[in-house]
């Protein structure tokens, strides 16, 4: 019988379980080429939790998933900084330590998700795919996704105005519909290299994590 491995998600907002929910599965599913024997990926579960403060969010989402057969809870939260040392500090740490302390039937194999600024630093890391999905032949110059994605501090913004810029001069005769950011989260995130993922440091402790993840499992050695 080959191993299984049932994965669930919680994120700070409803546009990152678009892009998240890929990259997550893809990255597990990347790592387990790395196990001792190749882990079936039953599923990738979203679990939403009520707004409180991030401690009791987490142990929520971790009973929850217990409830629900999850094996691996990753939990997601942006750093909002250039830096993730305050958020793993004042959050993730925190809120880790109060779970596994928690007795009783609880998810304690946890993967912290902290893209350095924000998800859509994440997104910028193919830049050439955005703008693939934006519809624009117009230079990374003149769209301003000129610069390294974990050296932006709103990328979001930096999207959205990529997207004004691409559609900008378009003739009322040629004009294409303009899209909107949230349409591309889920495309990317399908379709991101993680090639290109891997050259964020941000991405790249979330993959360490996943790795620790299987082994807590005793699938990876």
């Amino acid at each position: 019988m080959s191993n299984i491995i049932i994965i669930g998600f919680a994120t700070e907002g409803s546009t990152d379980v678009r892009f998240l929910e890929s990259v997550i599965r893809r990255t597990f599913e990347d790592v387990a080429f790395e196990c001792n024997s190749l882990p079936e990926i039953h599923s990738v579960q979203h679990i939403s939790t009520k707004k409180e403060e991030f401690v009791k969010e987490i142990l929520q989402a971790a009973e929850e998933a217990s409830n629900i057969g999850v094996m691996v809870l990753c939990v997601h939260t942006d750093a909002d900084d250039s830096s993730d040392e305050s958020v793993y500090n004042n959050k993730i740490i925190p809120a880790f330590e109060v779970v596994e302390k928690t007795e009783g039937i609880i998810c304690k194999n946890l993967v912290a998700v902290v893209p350095v600024y924000m998800t859509e630093a994440w997104m910028l890391a193919d830049v050439d795919l955005l703008k693939e999905e934006i519809g624009t032949n117009k230079s990374l110059n003149d769209l301003g996704l000129n610069r390294t994605a974990q050296s932006i501090s709103d990328p979001k913004k930096v999207i959205k105005d990529a997207i004004q810029i691409a559609f900008a001069d378009q003739t009322q005769r040629k004009r294409k519909r303009s899209i909107e950011i949230s349409e591309l989260y889920l495309p990317i995130g399908q379709r991101i290299p993680l090639r290109k993922l891997e050259e964020l440091s941000s991405y790249q402790k979330f993959k360490d994590g996943v790795r620790e993840a299987y082994r807590k499992l005793n699938y990876l050695h």
